[in-house]
């Protein structure tokens, strides 16, 4: 590998630094109404996705912030991999690939080139928990002084990436696309195996009942966090925090808790999204 360029971890542990001593005002930036990172993000990239067209073989994986996009991200290169049946030259040497740091593997930090669709989706309220701790932990956001405080900016979409309830919407417009997918971060907690046979299923890979099991084991949330400072260096810590469902019963007052039950009944409810999460199993104190 060509030792000018770095790795995705030294570059993110270069972005972590050097937002330590940015003033509060300069870590954020507005496109179109929305809060976004000035440490990744950046208003050429954006001007760019608002005209890309996506290859018809493209691959994307969204996700709001929090929802475990980095975990699913592992394990769908477990999955591409273990079809493809790589030799293990081939294998070690597309992970020096995915480690050189070319752009990185998200849209609106690199070059929007994607197109088949897995969405992943969480709970809202573990997800604002979550993302609560990644605001207070990561030096390229603000902090908030309280849990309350950052209820709030929540519940009105004032934070990077905007609205999770807002997101939520938009893509229930899209259940019924046939190059979209949608899981759940609960559904693959509860039973990972299954969960990335569907995975597997909807891009066409070709595995066995063995190789599936695996993947699983390897790509599990403890694996990755176990040797997340291997693969992200100082921010694998920010990143892999707990990784548990049901968190947010620790944070959330009884006020709180049945306020961001209106805003879903108001927003999702009786929708095909909405139902998909099963927000009264797992959003009820």
């Amino acid at each position: 590998m060509d030792k000018s360029r770095k790795t995705v971890a030294e570059y993110m542990e270069k972005a972590l630094a050097d937002s330590k001593e940015a003033a509060p005002e300069d870590l954020l930036f507005s496109y179109k109404g929305t809060l976004y990172p000035a440490a990744f993000c950046n208003l050429e990239t954006f001007q760019v996705l608002d005209s890309f067209e996506a290859r018809s073989d493209d691959v994307i994986l969204v996700g709001y912030p929090r929802n475990g996009t980095n975990w699913l991200d592992q394990v769908l290169n477990d999955l591409e991999i273990t079809a493809a049946k790589y030799t293990k030259e081939e294998i070690n040497e597309r992970i020096n690939t995915k480690n050189e740091l070319l752009v990185l593997p998200r849209l609106e930090l690199g070059d929007p080139e994607k197109f088949k669709i897995l969405l992943l989706v969480r709970n809202p309220k573990d997800t604002a928990v979550s993302y609560f701790h990644f605001h207070n932990n990561i030096p390229t956001l603000p902090s908030f002084s309280s849990w309350d405080e950052y209820f709030t900016a929540f519940m009105h979409g004032k934070l990077c990436w905007g609205s999770y309830f807002g997101y939520l919407v938009e893509w229930n417009k899209h259940m019924d696309d046939e190059n979209v997918m949608v899981i759940t971060y609960e559904e693959l907690k509860e039973n990972q195996t299954l969960g990335l046979k569907k995975i597997a299923d909807f891009f066409g890979f070709s595995l066995s009942e063995e190789e599936i099991q695996t993947v699983a084991e390897k790509s599990s949330f403890e694996a990755m966090k176990e040797k997340s400072f291997k693969t992200h260096g100082t921010f694998g810590k920010i990143l892999f925090r707990k990784g548990i469902v049901g968190d947010w019963k620790d944070h959330f007052s009884e006020a709180q808790s049945k306020e961001m039950d209106r805003k879903f009944e108001v927003c999702l409810a009786g929708t095909k999204l909405g139902e998909k999460m099963k927000y009264g199993v797992y959003c009820n104190a």
